[in-house]
C-alpha cells in the first residue's frame, strides 16, 4: 500500500529515478543526454543533501519511491549553496553536447545569478514529480499540501515554483491548488507560480 512519508537515507537512487522519468514534461527523459544522473544531480537530489526535512516521498509500500516532493525555505541561500558547493565536483563539461544538454550544464552553472523578482514575497520553493504509478491518487495534493505544512512551521511567508509550459497537466494542477501565476523574466517556456503562506 502506498504511503506518504519523509525522506530517509538510501531514498536518493529512488528519488533520482522518478526525476528522470518526468523529466521530459513529465515523461521519461532516458536517454535525452550523454549522462541520465544530470537530471537528478540538477533538480532534485541537491534538496534532501541540503535539508532534508524537507523531503517526502509516496512510497510503493515496498520501500520503492514513486514521488516525492522537495525544496529550500531559502531560495538564494540555496542557490549559492548549489553554485559554489554542490555543483562544482558533479559540473560536466559543456563542451561538445548537444542543445539541450549544454543548455542544462550552463543553467546549472548560473544558478541564481539573476534572482528571480519575486524572491522577497516568495523566498521558498518547491519541486514536485509523481510516477503514472501514484497518479490520480490525491497524492499530488498531499505532498503539496504536507510541503506547505512544514514551510508554515518554519514561519516561511511563500513559496514559488517554476515549471514547463509545455507540460499542461502541471500547470493545470497548480492552477487547480490555487497558486497564482506570477509575472518573472521571459524563462524560456517556464511559467511561475506563487502560494502565499501568512
Amino acid at each position: 500500500m502506498q504511503q506518504l512519508r519523509r525522506f530517509r537515507p538510501g531514498d536518493e537512487d529512488g528519488i533520482s529515478r522518478v526525476c528522470l522519468l518526468t523529466a521530459r514534461f513529465g515523461g521519461d527523459a532516458t536517454g535525452m543526454l550523454s549522462d541520465d544522473r544530470l537530471w537528478g544531480d540538477v533538480f532534485a537530489l541537491p534538496y534532501p543533501a541540503r535539508d532534508p526535512g524537507l523531503t517526502f516521498v509516496v512510497d510503493d509500500g515496498d520501500g520503492t519511491v514513486v514521488g516525492y516532493v522537495l525544496g529550500t525555505d531559502d531560495t538564494s541561500a540555496f542557490e549559492a549553496w548549489f553554485r559554489y558547493v554542490w555543483w562544482p565536483p558533479r559540473a560536466p563539461s559543456a563542451e561538445g553536447k548537444d542543445r539541450v544538454e549544454a543548455g542544462l550544464i550552463g543553467f546549472a552553472d548560473t544558478l541564481g545569478a539573476e534572482p528571480l523578482p519575486f524572491l522577497a514575497e516568495y523566498p521558498a520553493h518547491v519541486h514536485i514529480d509523481l510516477l503514472p504509478a501514484a497518479q490520480g491518487g490525491g497524492w499530488g495534493r498531499r505532498l503539496m499540501e504536507r510541503y506547505v505544512d512544514e514551510l508554515r512551521a518554519r514561519g516561511v511567508p511563500g513559496v514559488h515554483l517554476g515549471a514547463s509550459s509545455d507540460n499542461t497537466n502541471a500547470v493545470a494542477f497548480y492552477r487547480h491548488l490555487g497558486w497564482t501565476e506570477l509575472v518573472a523574466p521571459d524563462e524560456a517556456g517556464t511559467t511561475f507560480f506563487g502560494l502565499r503562506l501568512a
